[in-house]
């Protein structure tokens, strides 16, 4: 392979953040591995653990190969966090987890802030990442063990993540919460000690601080935290630690991992080896043709997922990943690329298995692992790290080869010795790949041509794939509760808020002329609704609506609009006051109860943002917020009570700050209910009317009130 060492690939401020040596690195190949390493180092942390993740779930058991804990401690993590702090009273645990989207929802444990944050000893302390653009998510999985050794790659600590490297299709051990069976999955953590594990608790540290407004100290590194049974894969070796960070207002982007990606495939020589969940980088597929073209003799070959794994995965990165290699086939490259699953047999049923690991290795010389996929996503919308080895002697160069040759090995069931045998003999790597395919378990070819690489998908990949963040601020303005991140680009803006009455016109028009009418007929929802209104308990009903809404933070606006719709603009704009007001003085007096340590663990970097508003006190203060509210309605409310602002004139700076906004929904809910009855031009244009006064007014306060409030 390579014998050229020493290429300039790490380069601090351009591929990598940081370049520090860690006197032992090594890499956990499967879950099992990674879940018993990380087991033996959480039992041995004296003062501080730091937990970072897209997804941790408190029902998962930290257990190795055995399948059990074989140490007297718990094997659930909730239960095993809690026998830490508990032994050890000075251990502070700190979670960092990803604010998720309700798309994740049904596929995670409900609330795991409340279980690790609540339920467990005031050592454990949660937090939810929400402070990112709109789109963007918290990917990155790192676990820091007292400053002195840290863990970083692609698995998180949730259900579906422990498998051992033999993937048996059917194992005892890889269970959901509920029994029921995990299809088998591979992916990789790495390990390091020394002053790289103190730049990645560096890292943690500020991605804590920026979520949850609360600085942590740096702790003078003691004792050895490293795992047992793990033999170090590399010794006094330098490790470049990349991210990628989307834009913010505070900071431009960083995107060191896409960087380090391009700079790393212009050395390569003979083979580069990856194994990768997604496949849809433009900006990858680039560097691999310009490189491939360069060097005739480069050969590539990606191990991924046989095919996506859900609807909308399918139509974003299974479209991607199809137009990625048609890209490759187009520049006459393709029979130098391979795209690949593992397979696995049982009783000579087959089953492919989920490859979530993140990693690239060049020839010899470059090993790359860490949280990133090779999609667009990741390479500038996603907060990610990776860790990086550019090999600066042979002993380096023989570990990269031999970690490559190990995976080789997995997959094809063969003994890593007769995979390093193979590629001596061979020039080509592909030959030397082909001589020792021999049936039963295998690497399988990837047939991409599947029912989801259509028109739709294409669409969907632009907004689910992309290398930046939805334009937030300008997407909504101040509607819908929204939080403002700065960005550029009314215009585009302006198109995008064109689509909001167009959208309504469209769902009022197939109410009335679509077979939906049948069920939805407008005629039958305003005889139902007249015959609510009627009722002389209808008002007492839409109040208590409006006071349970808020105990489960359902949109305030939407509340408005429906009261509207049913008693009125006129009726209709006086029970929404009243109603937005009770529920304000509840959740008010339950923030009060719940004061601000609970609500902290409950809500996260959310409360510092809006008691920094409310610490100025007064009716003005509360008025300006609800005009502009960077925070959800109950959320706000909760907060005041806990940053113990005056009830008066919380109540009364809540009732002048929303009044405009309920105006404007009010009629924009009585809009609604005349194009039910009657979808004329004339009603059309006045509701069109009413959503441009309302946007006009979004965008009027966006500017005016924070000056003022200045």
């Amino acid at each position: 392979m390579n014998k050229h060492h020493n290429l300039d690939i790490l380069r601090r401020g351009e591929t990598c953040w940081r370049i520090e040596r860690a006197e032992r690195a090594a890499v956990l190949v499967d879950g099992a591995t990674y879940f018993a390493a990380l087991r033996s180092s959480l039992l041995k942390a004296a003062r501080s653990i730091y937990i970072a993740g897209w997804d941790i779930d408190t029902r998962v058991r930290v257990v190795g190969e055995s399948g059990a804990s074989e140490d007297g401690a718990p094997e659930h993590l909730k239960e095993l966090l809690t026998y830490l702090v508990k032994r050890r009273p000075d251990l502070k645990i700190n979670v960092l987890l990803w604010d998720f989207s309700m798309l994740y929802s049904l596929d995670r444990e409900a609330m795991p802030n409340l279980k690790l944050g609540w339920m467990t000893p005031p050592q454990i302390e949660v937090c939810l990442d929400d402070v990112l653009p709109m789109g963007s998510c918290h990917h990155q999985k790192i676990v820091v063990v007292d400053d002195t050794v840290a863990f970083c790659g692609g698995l998180d600590l949730a259900v579906g993540r422990w498998d051992t490297s033999e993937h048996r299709p059917r194992h005892p051990d890889r269970v959901d919460p509920s029994g029921d069976l995990c299809p088998p999955f591979h992916d990789m953590q790495m390990v390091v000690d020394g002053a790289s594990a103190g730049a990645l608790a560096e890292l943690v540290r500020e991605r804590w601080l920026e979520a949850s407004c609360r600085s942590a100290e740096p702790l003078e590194p003691t004792g050895d935290p490293w795992p047992d049974g793990v033999a170090p894969d590399f010794t006094d070796v330098r490790i470049g630690v990349a991210r990628t960070l989307p834009a913010m207002s505070h900071r431009p982007e960083v995107c060191e991992i896409r960087n380090l990606c391009r700079a790393a495939v212009a050395t390569a020589e003979r083979f580069i080896y990856i194994e990768n969940q997604y496949l849809t980088s433009a900006t990858f597929a680039d560097a691999l043709v310009r490189r491939m073209k360069e060097n005739t003799r480069l050969e590539v070959m990606v191990v991924g997922p046989k095919e996506p794994t859900s609807w909308l995965e399918a139509r974003a990165m299974g479209a991607g990943r199809a137009v990625f290699a048609r890209h490759l086939e187009r520049e006459g490259v393709a029979d130098r690329f391979r795209l690949l699953y593992p397979v696995v047999i049982d009783d000579k049923n087959e089953t492919s298995v989920m490859v979530h690991a993140k990693l690239i290795t060049v020839d010899d010389h470059f090993l790359m692992i860490g949280s990133a996929n090779l999609n667009n996503r990741s390479m500038g919308m996603d907060t990610e790290c990776n860790l990086a080895i550019e090999a600066s002697s042979p002993p380096e160069a023989e570990a990269i080869a031999a970690l490559r040759d190990r995976l080789l090995a997995e997959h094809l069931d063969a003994a890593p010795e007769a995979v390093k045998a193979s590629f001596a003999e061979n020039a080509s790597a592909f030959d030397a790949f082909d001589q020792l395919l021999e049936g039963g378990r295998r690497l399988a070819v990837i047939d991409d041509h599947g029912p989801w690489d259509d028109e739709l998908a294409h669409t969907l990949r632009e907004v689910a794939d992309s290398e930046r963040p939805i334009d937030h601020e300008d997407l909504v303005g101040g509607m819908f509760e929204a939080k403002p991140e700065p960005s550029g680009g009314r215009r585009a803006a302006m198109i995008k808020f064109g689509m909001v009455p167009a959208i309504l016109i469209a769902l009022a028009l197939v109410w009335r002329y679509s077979p939906l009418s049948q069920w939805l007929d407008p005629a039958q929802l305003e005889i139902l609704v007249s015959e609510f209104a009627g009722h002389s308990w209808a008002p007492f009903a839409a109040l208590g609506a409006f006071v349970a809404g808020g105990l489960v933070m359902f949109p305030v606006t939407v509340l408005i609009a429906v009261t509207a719709m049913t008693f009125g603009p006129f009726t209709g704009f006086a029970y929404a006051a009243v109603g937005s007001i009770l529920s304000a003085a509840l959740s008010y007096q339950l923030g009060a109860v719940a004061g601000r340590r609970g609500l902290r663990q409950l809500i996260g970097q959310r409360l510092n943002k809006v008691s920094r508003v409310l610490g100025r006190q007064g009716i003005l203060s509360v008025a300006a917020l609800r005009l502009v509210p960077i925070a959800p309605f109950t959320i706000v409310n909760l907060i005041a009570g806990a940053s113990h602002i005056r009830f008066r004139d919380y109540l009364v700076g809540t009732l002048v700050g929303m009044a405009p906004g309920i105006a404007v929904m009010t009629v924009l809910g009585d809009r609604l209910r005349e194009i039910l009855q009657n979808p004329s031009a004339a009603n059309i244009a006045l509701l069109v009317f009413v959503i441009v006064a309302w946007i006009v007014l979004s965008f009027a306060l966006q500017m005016v009130v924070p000056r003022r409030r200045k």
